[in-house]
């Protein structure tokens, strides 16, 4: 069955509207992510890639050993269980899509 989901339909969280896929039966999950400027979650990882699609903003991204700044119209791709967090490093709002090839989030946080 085809489904159409308006965003503000999404859970929300404090930047975030999330797609859970297994509640659609989709095996993917993605998050919108609107962000203003200094915000970003913790440390983390998850057992697959994640990939970013920057629309709008500046970003920067700790994955590993390394930072990477990316901004509108650019993707980053995090490879499976590398530690990685970002901020919005920019002067205004983070706008992108971090996608997750799982049916649920899968995530190990490693800060508090």
């Amino acid at each position: 069955m085809t489904r159409v989901l308006d965003e503000a339909d999404l859970a929300r969280g404090e930047t975030a509207r999330e797609f859970q896929g297994h509640q659609y039966d989709a095996r993917v999950s993605f998050m919108v992510i609107d962000a203003p400027p200094g915000s970003g979650p913790k440390l983390h990882r998850h057992p697959y890639e994640e990939v970013f699609v920057v629309q709008e903003g500046v970003v920067t991204f700790t994955a590993g050993d390394e930072v990477v700044e990316a901004s509108g119209g650019q993707v980053v791709v995090v490879p499976a269980g590398v530690p990685h967090k970002f901020v919005n490093s920019g002067t205004g709002p983070l706008r992108q899509i971090d996608i997750h090839p799982a049916g649920r989030f899968v995530t190990e946080w490693l800060e508090d």
